[in-house]
Protein backbone atom coordinates (compact mmCIF):
# COMPACT_ATOMS: atom_id res chain seq x y z
CA UNK A 1 0.00 0.00 0.00
CA UNK A 2 0.94 3.29 -0.81
CA UNK A 3 2.27 5.49 1.90
CA UNK A 4 0.48 9.29 2.19
CA UNK A 5 3.30 11.66 1.72
CA UNK A 6 3.23 14.94 3.67
CA UNK A 7 2.71 16.88 -0.11
CA UNK A 8 -0.63 14.86 -0.39
CA UNK A 9 -2.30 15.62 3.06
CA UNK A 10 -0.82 19.25 2.30
CA UNK A 11 -2.82 19.67 -1.28
CA UNK A 12 -5.95 17.95 0.68
CA UNK A 13 -6.01 20.95 3.37
CA UNK A 14 -5.69 23.46 0.55
CA UNK A 15 -8.53 21.98 -1.23
CA UNK A 16 -10.39 22.09 1.78
CA UNK A 17 -9.79 25.60 2.26
CA UNK A 18 -11.54 26.99 -0.94
CA UNK A 19 -14.05 23.94 -0.52
CA UNK A 20 -15.30 24.62 3.27
CA UNK A 21 -14.97 28.30 2.83
CA UNK A 22 -17.85 28.11 -0.15
CA UNK A 23 -20.20 25.13 1.50
CA UNK A 24 -19.56 27.44 4.51
CA UNK A 25 -21.83 30.48 3.15
CA UNK A 26 -23.37 28.54 0.40
CA UNK A 27 -27.18 28.56 0.67
CA UNK A 28 -28.55 24.85 1.17
CA UNK A 29 -25.25 23.38 2.24
CA UNK A 30 -24.87 26.07 4.89
CA UNK A 31 -28.40 26.23 6.63
CA UNK A 32 -28.35 26.31 10.44
CA UNK A 33 -30.89 23.56 10.87
CA UNK A 34 -28.50 21.47 9.32
CA UNK A 35 -25.76 20.74 12.16
CA UNK A 36 -22.14 21.49 12.06
CA UNK A 37 -20.80 18.30 12.07
CA UNK A 38 -22.88 17.56 9.56
CA UNK A 39 -21.71 20.19 7.47
CA UNK A 40 -18.17 19.70 7.86
CA UNK A 41 -18.39 15.96 6.70
CA UNK A 42 -19.98 17.35 3.88
CA UNK A 43 -17.38 19.69 3.23
CA UNK A 44 -14.73 16.84 4.29
CA UNK A 45 -16.51 14.71 1.72
CA UNK A 46 -16.55 16.71 -1.18
CA UNK A 47 -12.64 17.45 -0.65
CA UNK A 48 -11.44 13.71 -0.85
CA UNK A 49 -14.30 13.66 -3.60
CA UNK A 50 -12.10 16.31 -5.57
CA UNK A 51 -8.71 15.89 -4.39
CA UNK A 52 -7.66 12.96 -7.25
CA UNK A 53 -8.82 15.04 -9.81
CA UNK A 54 -6.99 18.30 -8.90
CA UNK A 55 -4.46 17.58 -6.94
CA UNK A 56 -2.08 17.31 -9.53
CA UNK A 57 -1.08 21.19 -10.36
CA UNK A 58 -1.91 21.67 -6.64
CA UNK A 59 1.20 19.66 -5.78
CA UNK A 60 3.41 21.21 -7.86
CA UNK A 61 2.91 24.95 -6.49
CA UNK A 62 3.07 23.46 -3.00
CA UNK A 63 5.99 21.48 -3.15
CA UNK A 64 9.02 22.65 -1.17
CA UNK A 65 6.86 26.60 -0.55
CA UNK A 66 8.32 28.59 2.45
CA UNK A 67 5.89 28.08 5.76
CA UNK A 68 4.88 32.08 5.27
CA UNK A 69 4.01 31.48 1.56
CA UNK A 70 1.61 28.52 3.00
CA UNK A 71 0.21 30.50 5.43
CA UNK A 72 -0.41 32.72 2.97
CA UNK A 73 -2.11 30.41 0.77
CA UNK A 74 -4.26 28.92 3.14
CA UNK A 75 -5.86 32.31 3.62
CA UNK A 76 -6.41 33.15 -0.16
CA UNK A 77 -7.76 29.92 -0.47
CA UNK A 78 -10.00 30.23 2.96
CA UNK A 79 -11.43 33.72 1.38
CA UNK A 80 -12.15 32.52 -2.17
CA UNK A 81 -14.08 30.08 -1.41
CA UNK A 82 -15.88 32.36 0.95
CA UNK A 83 -16.47 34.65 -1.91
CA UNK A 84 -17.76 32.00 -4.20
CA UNK A 85 -19.91 31.22 -1.58
CA UNK A 86 -20.76 35.13 -0.59
CA UNK A 87 -21.96 35.22 -4.15
CA UNK A 88 -24.37 32.65 -4.19
CA UNK A 89 -25.68 34.09 -0.57
CA UNK A 90 -25.96 37.56 -2.53
CA UNK A 91 -28.96 36.12 -4.96
CA UNK A 92 -30.94 34.62 -1.75
CA UNK A 93 -30.36 38.13 0.01
CA UNK A 94 -31.96 39.68 -2.72
CA UNK A 95 -34.77 37.22 -3.19
CA UNK A 96 -35.05 37.66 0.97
CA UNK A 97 -35.17 40.88 0.44
CA UNK A 98 -38.16 41.88 -1.79
CA UNK A 99 -39.70 38.72 -0.23
CA UNK A 100 -40.16 41.64 2.37
CA UNK A 101 -41.00 44.37 -0.20
CA UNK A 102 -43.93 41.58 -1.63
CA UNK A 103 -45.24 40.54 1.81
CA UNK A 104 -45.55 44.83 2.20
CA UNK A 105 -47.25 45.18 -0.97
CA UNK A 106 -50.23 42.54 -0.01
CA UNK A 107 -50.38 44.01 3.79
CA UNK A 108 -48.92 40.80 5.48
CA UNK A 109 -45.58 42.02 6.94
CA UNK A 110 -47.05 40.98 10.69
CA UNK A 111 -47.19 37.63 9.93
CA UNK A 112 -43.92 36.09 10.68
CA UNK A 113 -42.43 32.68 10.06
CA UNK A 114 -39.32 30.84 11.74
CA UNK A 115 -36.03 31.58 10.15
CA UNK A 116 -34.74 29.41 7.44
CA UNK A 117 -31.50 31.33 6.62
CA UNK A 118 -31.06 33.76 8.90
CA UNK A 119 -31.54 33.57 12.47
CA UNK A 120 -34.64 36.84 12.76
CA UNK A 121 -38.32 35.99 11.90
CA UNK A 122 -39.52 36.91 8.52
CA UNK A 123 -42.65 37.78 6.88
CA UNK A 124 -44.69 34.46 6.51
CA UNK A 125 -44.70 34.67 2.57
CA UNK A 126 -40.76 36.12 2.37
CA UNK A 127 -39.55 32.97 4.44
CA UNK A 128 -41.74 30.75 2.31
CA UNK A 129 -40.64 31.73 -1.22
CA UNK A 130 -37.03 31.26 0.47
CA UNK A 131 -37.56 28.03 1.57
CA UNK A 132 -38.96 27.35 -1.70
CA UNK A 133 -35.87 28.49 -3.61
CA UNK A 134 -33.46 26.55 -1.40
CA UNK A 135 -35.62 23.47 -2.09
CA UNK A 136 -35.53 24.17 -5.37
CA UNK A 137 -31.37 24.03 -5.58
CA UNK A 138 -31.75 20.02 -4.71
CA UNK A 139 -34.75 19.73 -6.26
CA UNK A 140 -33.10 20.51 -9.72
CA UNK A 141 -30.24 18.97 -8.94
CA UNK A 142 -28.33 22.71 -8.43
CA UNK A 143 -25.93 21.25 -6.13
CA UNK A 144 -24.34 18.91 -8.44
CA UNK A 145 -23.44 22.16 -10.45
CA UNK A 146 -22.03 24.15 -7.53
CA UNK A 147 -19.59 20.89 -6.98
CA UNK A 148 -18.80 21.42 -10.42
CA UNK A 149 -18.16 25.38 -10.43
CA UNK A 150 -16.02 24.66 -7.44
CA UNK A 151 -13.85 22.11 -9.84
CA UNK A 152 -13.99 24.74 -12.16
CA UNK A 153 -12.66 27.32 -10.21
CA UNK A 154 -9.22 26.21 -9.85
CA UNK A 155 -9.40 26.27 -13.71
CA UNK A 156 -10.41 30.39 -13.59
CA UNK A 157 -8.78 31.10 -10.36
CA UNK A 158 -5.78 28.71 -9.76
CA UNK A 159 -3.87 27.89 -6.53
CA UNK A 160 -1.04 30.81 -6.29
CA UNK A 161 -1.54 32.24 -2.68
CA UNK A 162 -2.76 36.00 -4.11
CA UNK A 163 -6.01 37.09 -3.62
CA UNK A 164 -7.36 40.14 -5.85
CA UNK A 165 -9.25 42.26 -4.08
CA UNK A 166 -10.00 44.30 -6.94
CA UNK A 167 -11.44 41.56 -9.03
CA UNK A 168 -13.33 40.14 -6.16
CA UNK A 169 -15.16 43.21 -5.76
CA UNK A 170 -15.64 43.40 -9.67
CA UNK A 171 -17.48 40.13 -8.83
CA UNK A 172 -19.41 40.74 -5.84
CA UNK A 173 -20.66 44.65 -7.51
CA UNK A 174 -21.55 42.73 -10.66
CA UNK A 175 -23.31 40.03 -9.32
CA UNK A 176 -25.42 42.55 -6.31
CA UNK A 177 -26.84 43.90 -9.77
CA UNK A 178 -27.87 40.64 -11.82
CA UNK A 179 -29.51 39.17 -8.50
CA UNK A 180 -31.43 42.57 -7.33
CA UNK A 181 -32.78 42.98 -10.84
CA UNK A 182 -33.76 39.61 -11.24
CA UNK A 183 -35.37 39.85 -7.79
CA UNK A 184 -37.00 43.05 -8.80
CA UNK A 185 -38.60 41.41 -12.18
CA UNK A 186 -39.72 39.16 -9.36
CA UNK A 187 -42.08 41.67 -7.17
CA UNK A 188 -42.41 44.03 -9.94
CA UNK A 189 -46.36 42.79 -10.08
CA UNK A 190 -46.88 42.73 -6.43
CA UNK A 191 -45.40 46.74 -6.24
CA UNK A 192 -47.74 47.68 -9.51
CA UNK A 193 -50.50 45.87 -7.35
CA UNK A 194 -49.39 47.99 -4.26
CA UNK A 195 -49.29 51.25 -6.02
CA UNK A 196 -52.61 50.82 -7.79
CA UNK A 197 -54.80 49.93 -4.84
CA UNK A 198 -52.95 52.68 -2.28
CA UNK A 199 -54.12 54.69 -4.85
CA UNK A 200 -57.46 53.80 -5.07
CA UNK A 201 -58.21 53.73 -1.41
CA UNK A 202 -56.90 56.99 -1.21
CA UNK A 203 -58.72 58.37 -3.36
CA UNK A 204 -61.72 57.04 -2.40
CA UNK A 205 -61.11 58.18 1.20
CA UNK A 206 -60.51 61.68 -0.19
CA UNK A 207 -64.10 61.30 -1.31
CA UNK A 208 -65.37 59.43 1.34
CA UNK A 209 -63.83 60.96 4.52
CA UNK A 210 -66.05 60.01 6.90
CA UNK A 211 -65.94 56.39 6.15
CA UNK A 212 -62.84 54.40 7.45
CA UNK A 213 -62.06 52.66 4.01
CA UNK A 214 -58.55 51.73 5.08
CA UNK A 215 -59.66 49.57 7.91
CA UNK A 216 -62.56 48.13 5.29
CA UNK A 217 -60.38 47.04 2.27
CA UNK A 218 -57.70 45.55 4.25
CA UNK A 219 -59.01 41.99 3.74
CA UNK A 220 -59.77 42.73 0.48
CA UNK A 221 -56.35 43.74 -0.56
CA UNK A 222 -54.99 41.37 1.45
CA UNK A 223 -57.20 38.36 -1.05
CA UNK A 224 -56.01 40.47 -3.93
CA UNK A 225 -52.88 40.14 -2.84
CA UNK A 226 -52.62 36.19 -2.35
CA UNK A 227 -54.85 35.45 -5.46
CA UNK A 228 -52.36 37.76 -7.42
CA UNK A 229 -49.04 35.48 -4.93
CA UNK A 230 -50.57 32.00 -6.37
CA UNK A 231 -51.09 33.02 -9.98
CA UNK A 232 -47.34 34.29 -10.29
CA UNK A 233 -45.39 32.16 -7.92
CA UNK A 234 -44.54 29.33 -9.94
CA UNK A 235 -43.52 31.56 -12.83
CA UNK A 236 -40.61 33.73 -11.00
CA UNK A 237 -39.65 31.24 -9.32
CA UNK A 238 -38.70 29.42 -12.57
CA UNK A 239 -37.01 32.75 -12.93
CA UNK A 240 -35.38 32.55 -10.42
CA UNK A 241 -34.01 29.37 -10.97
CA UNK A 242 -32.61 30.10 -13.78
CA UNK A 243 -30.91 33.04 -13.02
CA UNK A 244 -29.33 30.68 -10.33
CA UNK A 245 -28.47 28.14 -12.31
CA UNK A 246 -27.08 30.46 -14.94
CA UNK A 247 -24.98 32.37 -12.50
CA UNK A 248 -23.59 28.90 -11.08
CA UNK A 249 -22.86 27.81 -15.53
CA UNK A 250 -21.23 30.93 -16.33
CA UNK A 251 -19.77 32.43 -12.90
Amino acid sequence: MTAIGSDAVLTAFVLFCRIGGCLMLMPGFSNQRVPRNVRLFIAFSVTLALTPLLSGEIEKNISGIAPVALTRLFLSETLIGTLIGFLARIYFGALETLGGVIAMSIGLTSALAGPIEENEPLPAISTMISLTAMALIFFTDLHWEVLRGLGASYSALPVSGLFDARFDLVQVSDCMTKSFLVSLRISSPFIVYALIINFLIGLAGKLAPQIPLYFITVPAVVAGGLLLFYASCEPFMQIFNAAFSAWLADG
